[in-house]
């Protein structure tokens, strides 16, 4: 009787174990000529981790040649594959924005897809993360960039974290890995003049830093040319920092002191050298000149801060999603 009442019992089965789900954010503008060859390479190296599960949100950033074809056959050939096609160019921290918005890994991986950032380097951001941390840096150790590119980028680096409260790591772009909990509450975060990098590091959690030797780009030409690379270096240091206005607040006191030092000298010429004094037209001019060139940079710098609050005050949607094309997990 025991023996059959025990037979009986439901017997205990062992709960399958969770995969972890990988997600990879890969904003994409006019890069037809490196998707695929990138999208064979992000394959080739996820295939040696068969532990784990992958997504890859491509977010077609408006792009005007045949990305968006490209992206639509990988999606119909993955089932991994997710494409958040865009209604027109937001720009690259929004298409970050947008992937984060949709990816639903326990991890997301932001990278670009010109091959610079190699792929392989990711699953070493993924080890660091099951190691335990929730915010894992691509740190440059040397890239394959001009001369110029590489100084002004080492210099700018160093100039926001001197003048920001917040510890920005040296020598990292966006390709960086967030725990789901990260995502979750980077998510929250909607200013539309966005430095994600800045405001990743800001964020606290456990960080730490994978370093890596960037590649050169496969094919095309940056997607960052000096215009854009300027627009992000000032989103990044109004974002984080006050300094630009208190450096008009000092160089306020810097040309007042200057004034009375000329007023003092004018004073001086006026009574002890009159013969000479019809002669201060040039200094006339040069003081003119400069209290204009003072005052045009520090209304231009307070534009800056005031055409933010503007630009958030309007409320408008970050971005707008045309269509998203593909990808085989139901939403939760």
């Amino acid at each position: 009787m025991l023996q059959t009442a025990l037979s009986q019992q439901p017997v205990a089965t062992r709960a399958p174990e969770h995969r972890p789900l990988v997600s990879y954010v890969l904003p994409v503008y006019n890069e037809q000529d490196g998707i695929a060859a990138f999208h064979t390479e992000l394959t080739a190296a996820l295939a040696g981790r068969p532990e784990l599960d992958f997504e890859m949100v491509y977010v077609n950033d408006g792009s005007a040649d045949g990305s968006l074809a490209i992206l639509r056959g990988l999606a119909e050939q993955d089932d991994r594959v997710r494409v958040v096609d865009f209604a027109r160019n937001f720009g690259h921290q929004i298409a970050i924005t947008a992937g984060l918005d949709v990816a639903r890994g326990d991890a997301v991986i932001v990278m670009d897809t010109d091959l610079q950032d190699p792929p392989r380097v990711s699953l070493e951001l993924v080890d660091a993360w099951r190691e335990g941390a929730e915010i894992v840096h691509a740190r440059r150790r040397s890239r394959q960039d001009t001369a110029f590119k590489r100084s002004t980028a080492h210099l700018y680096y160093r100039v926001l974290r001197s003048s920001t409260e917040v510890d920005i790591p040296l020598d990292t772009g966006d390709f960086r890995l967030l725990d789901r909990r990260v995502a979750d509450e980077l998510r929250k975060y909607r200013e539309k003049s966005r430095f994600v990098r800045g405001i990743v590091a800001s964020m606290g959690y456990r960080q730490t830093e994978v370093a890596f030797d960037r590649d050169e780009r496969f094919a095309g030409e940056t997607k960052y040319p000096l215009r854009k690379m300027a627009k992000l270096a000032i989103d990044g240091v109004t974002s984080f920092s006050t300094v630009p206005l208190k450096m008009i607040t000092r160089l306020g006191f810097v040309v007042l002191t200057l004034s009375m030092v000329g007023i003092l000298y004018a004073l001086a010429m006026k009574f002890f050298r009159p013969d000479i004094t019809v002669s201060g037209w040039t200094m006339l001019m040069v003081v003119v000149l400069f209290l204009g060139g003072v005052q045009m940079l520090s209304l231009g710098v307070i534009g800056t801060y005031i055409g933010r609050i503007y630009s958030e005050a309007q409320g408008r949607p970050l971005y707008l999603v045309r269509e998203v094309i593909g990808g085989s997990r139901a939403d939760d």
